[in-house]
């Protein structure tokens, strides 16, 4: 049963968001009082509410449950339990990970085992609720009934402070669980009390990513009455014949407690620093980054930061929209994470520990996601750190033993997870888009030996025959279609490094989709190494769609950006093509209820899932732009909000949000390393760009409404503006568009053979 806010609580939750710490900053300076941490999605891997700084690595927030889809950022809005809160976590990926050191705060005699949700006092697992529960960008508070504690929390990028506010108790206690993961499985941990006040420890997770370390130091403002270690259920004891302290412990199952005796109202605060290094850089990191004990003083400083990022976009709007605009910025801002110490120290993907000093290293990179509308929004307002992002990735490379740049790396780690090498596609669109503080003749052999990598999911086969045969592969159309599409990027980048013979074959390559495209079907179907389609053939069915990543046929038959007009040609021309693309909106989906995957469903468009981002903006192509605006209009109003639970599919590390961002100010990269952006429809009546080299960029929208949707015209640096792209040449060194809005189509506007987007394929007359 889907779950909808009350109305009341919806202004509760904004009210809060708005007056936690608000004497903090300037009314007019402060953006953050737009954001809203809860949104996110219900049953599709939610984001997380907790404090975090922008790109932290430190993210503090409570975990509702451990083991489920629905949370696998740790948190669902619906749960009225909590385990306790723990310092990491990812923004609303489709797998659970993270969730790494428990900080459970209790009175009474302490529990080390959680117990259930459905039965949470049978172990330390406690009640909450939303109406004393309030998040604001760096800062998160909740209220536990049961134990009458305040929890409070903030956070820099490495460290953080856990504020707890106790009642009058001679056992009011803090316990740390190191065997709190999400979902996954601890392989080795340890724990040492270093002395009254200090306690630090590690554990090893074979996760989604299989070998992950992670180390902790907390630092506690009093001394406590007593102290412990449990291991396995017990407590931890001298035996010199067995060469134990009490103060250590190392295992698979450990757990470290403090009580302190407290009058009403006493706060015991810790601050604690992370390090994927060692306990000494997490000491390190934590003491650079807070050297005092001013909790106020670091949710203002957090939140100015939050302020400077959310600046880079400022936008003119209702309400909704302005609380909608800036979430999905500051959900944007939340991922790749930083992933390096203080005195840049990190742990490389050949798990040994290399330093860097000239860039900041990151990590999370969910590019079959982000590659579409995250890094293009980041080349726009992000440069050095999607600069950094590149160096990253190029480390990423020297230390891997496949010598592939990321597919979907987390933290030292390549989990292998989705398809293609769209990596690719990142480096290329930032190079292409002027970012050329890199090293890009080292990125392009990176790029071509991952696009040439011969183990990697029969791209051999696929280079050798002209796709990825059915029968020799999983998901063959998918990754037929989105291989295509990153050759098409190495051969631009190719091209524009004087590589002629590359780029030949690299095109050739980029036209793959037409070896799997089925005109007695008019989709994209799977083949096998005979030549043979794939029989039975659904392509509406999810279930059976074992050619096709997380969607069916009907949605990955669009995915050919580089090449539209060749689409169309396929197709049979303009008409068949916009037919076959209407039905597409209209006609029922085989799973109207949604599956993990599915979701923001209109017809058998899933705005839920990102093979359908870019759908949208194909009648741009066919010559029919206001059914780009009429759709675009209707994803905008139907598939996002400013409430919990209004995001229609997880966020993926940003891209949902990055989607919302790009279509708030009328235009989106539909193919990222082409030099233009397709128009939509602009949802605010004024944007302000500040682009990362210093020029701005002014959107306004005349007339906008509810109804007026439909451009009438457009004028774009003074010029008047036919074509349904802007080139990025018309928008690096900022300038103005000005959409004129009116409430029907004018089908005179954006038409003509030359207003459409270029493609590599010249239209060919039926």
């Amino acid at each position: 049963m889907k779950f909808y806010i009350s109305a009341s609580l919806c202004f509760l939750l904004s009210f809060k968001i708005i007056t936690v710490h608000a004497q903090s900053l300037p009314e007019s300076n402060d953006l953050s009082k737009y954001v809203n941490p809860f949104v996110g999605t219900q049953g599709d891997g939610n984001t997380f509410p907790g404090a975090v700084a922008p790109f932290g690595m430190m993210q503090i927030s409570p975990d509702t449950d451990i083991n489920s889809w629905e949370a696998a950022s740790g948190y669902e809005y619906t749960d009225s339990v909590c385990y306790g809160f723990s310092l990491t976590h990812m923004n609303g990926t489709g797998i659970p990970d993270l969730g790494d050191f428990l900080f459970v705060p209790s009175t009474g005699k302490v529990k080390f085992v959680p117990g259930t949700k459905q039965n949470p006092d049978s172990g330390y697992i406690t009640r909450f609720s939303h109406d004393k529960e309030s998040a604001s960008p760096g800062f998160y508070s909740a209220f536990l009934p049961k134990h009458k504690i305040q929890a409070e929390f903030t956070a820099t990028e490495r460290a953080g402070i856990l504020k707890f506010t106790f009642p009058a108790s001679d056992s009011s206690n803090i316990m740390i669980d190191l065997a709190h993961v999400l979902q996954w499985k601890i392989l080795a941990s340890s724990v040492r009390i270093e002395n009254d006040s200090v306690i630090t420890g590690y554990h090893l997770v074979r996760g989604w990513a299989k070998e992950r370390y992670i180390y902790f130091a907390a630092i506690f403002s009093q001394k406590s009455a007593s102290t412990g270690i449990i291991s396995n259920g017990k407590k931890v004891m001298y035996n010199t014949r067995r060469f134990t302290s009490k103060n250590e412990s190392f295992g698979t199952n450990l757990q470290v407690f403090k009580t302190f005796k407290t009058t009403d109202k006493q706060s015991v605060m810790v601050k604690v620093g992370i390090s994927a290094v060692s306990a000494s850089n997490a000491l390190m990191n934590l003491k650079q980054e807070i050297p005092h004990s001013d909790f106020q003083r670091v949710v203002n400083e957090t939140r100015q930061k939050w302020n400077t990022e959310l600046k880079k976009i400022t936008i003119e709007g209702s309400k909704i929209q302005k609380e909608t605009f800036y979430t999905s910025m500051y959900h944007a801002f939340l991922t790749p994470v930083i992933y390096q110490d203080v005195n840049g120290e990190y742990r490389g993907f050949d798990k040994n520990i290399h330093r860097v000093t000239d860039f900041t290293n990151y990590t999370i990179f969910s590019v079959w996601d982000t590659y579409r509308a995250t890094h293009p929004l980041f080349n726009l307002i992000q440069a050095q750190r999607n600069t950094d992002m590149i160096k990253s990735m190029l480390k990423h490379y020297d230390e891997s033993v496949d010598h592939m740049l990321p597919i979907w790396s987390f933290y030292s780690n390549e989990t292998w997870c989705m398809i293609g090498y769209h990596s690719v596609s990142v480096i290329a669109d930032a190079y292409l888009k002027g970012l050329r503080n890199f090293d890009y003749e080292k990125a392009y052999e990176a790029i071509k030996a991952t696009a040439m990598n011969p183990d990697y999911d029969n791209v051999q086969k696929y280079s050798n025959i002209g796709y990825v045969p059915c029968d020799l592969e999983n998901e063959s159309v998918s990754k037929t279609l989105e291989y295509a599409y990153d050759d098409y990027c190495v051969a631009l980048l190719a091209k524009a490094l004087n590589k002629e013979s590359d780029y030949n074959y690299f095109l050739k390559r980029a036209m793959a989709y037409k070896n799997i495209y089925d005109k007695s079907t008019s989709f994209m179907r799977g083949k096998d190494s005979k030549g043979n389609w794939r029989v039975p053939f659904h392509p509406k069915s999810y279930e059976d769609s074992q050619d096709i990543t997380e969607a069916t046929s009907w949605q990955y038959t669009w995915y050919v950006p580089q090449d539209v007009q060749g689409l169309i040609n396929l197709m049979g021309g303009k008409t068949k093509f916009v037919s076959k693309l209407d039905s597409l909106f209209l006609i029922k989906s085989d799973e109207e209820k949604g599956t993990e995957d599915i979701h923001g469903i209109i017809g058998q468009y899933w705005h839920g899932n990102e093979p359908c981002h870019h759908i949208a903006f194909l009648y741009d192509y066919a010559g029919q732009p206001w059914k780009t605006q009429e759709k675009v209009h209707q994803i905008m109003k139907t598939q996002y909000g400013n409430t919990p639970n209004s995001l229609c599919g997880n966020d993926d590390c940003g891209q949902m949000s990055s989607w919302y961002i790009f279509n708030a100010l009328g235009f989106y990269p539909v193919c990222p390393v082409n030099n233009y952006f397709v128009i939509g429809s602009p949802s605010v009546n004024q944007a302000t760009v500040h682009l990362s080299n210093g020029s701005t960029l002014v959107m306004k929208a005349n007339n906008l409404s509810d109804k007026n949707i439909y451009i009438q015209s457009m004028v774009l640096n003074k010029k008047n503006w036919d074509n349904t792209y802007i080139p990025f040449d018309e928008l690096k060194n900022g300038g103005e568009i000005i959409f004129i809005m009116g409430p029907k189509p004018n089908k005179n506007w954006g038409v003509s053979n030359t207003s459409k987007p270029e493609s590599i394929s010249k239209e060919i007359t039926f």
